[in-house]
């Protein structure tokens, strides 16, 4: 089976790393907000993602999300593991260990499919995009889709080592 291009993870050179570090500072300043904003996306783009959040799971309503409070406290964890990563990025090991907590937690605790892994990294790309565009440029953009791919592939080799079987 051919691995699609993206999930592939490519090398981020030190320059990318700090053009996403640059970025994700004027980002994190808003960290609740626009993970309320990336995760609201999410649900109403993905709605069976909701399965896994028995609070929130029968909200249809985006303004109802917004003022859900176990939504906010899921968006600031999903952006502070995120923040670690980012802070982390010329540290491989501790990327890899980070990553593989958040893999194996939802593998093993939450049992969530690890393609919403893929679905929701995408979704934090357009919002980020549309949110801080004068910021995202191709640059950071290319910048980014790597970001992505290895946080996917981290959460993925996670799955796959504790066994998941969908």
């Amino acid at each position: 089976m051919e691995i699609e291009r993206w999930e592939r993870s490519e090398e981020i050179s030190d320059a990318e790393k700090k053009v996403i570090q640059e970025t994700w500072s004027r980002v994190y300043a808003n960290c609740e907000d626009v993970g309320v904003s990336i995760l609201i996306r999410f649900f109403v783009n993905f709605p069976s993602a909701k399965q896994y959040f028995s609070q929130f799971k029968h909200m249809e309503d985006p303004l109802e999300m917004e003022r859900s409070l176990q939504l906010r406290k899921h968006a600031r964890r999903v952006m502070g593991a995120i923040n670690t990563v980012v802070e982390n990025l010329n540290d491989s090991e501790k990327v890899s260990s980070v990553l593989a907590l958040v893999g194996k937690a939802h593998a093993l605790k939450y049992k969530v499919e690890p393609i919403y892994f893929k679905k929701l990294t995408g979704v934090m790309l357009e919002v980020i995009a549309e949110e801080y565009a004068n910021d995202f440029t191709p640059e950071a953009h290319g910048a980014w889709t790597k970001m992505r791919t290895l946080i996917y592939t981290h959460v993925t080799a996670a799955y796959k080592e504790v066994g998941w079987a969908q």
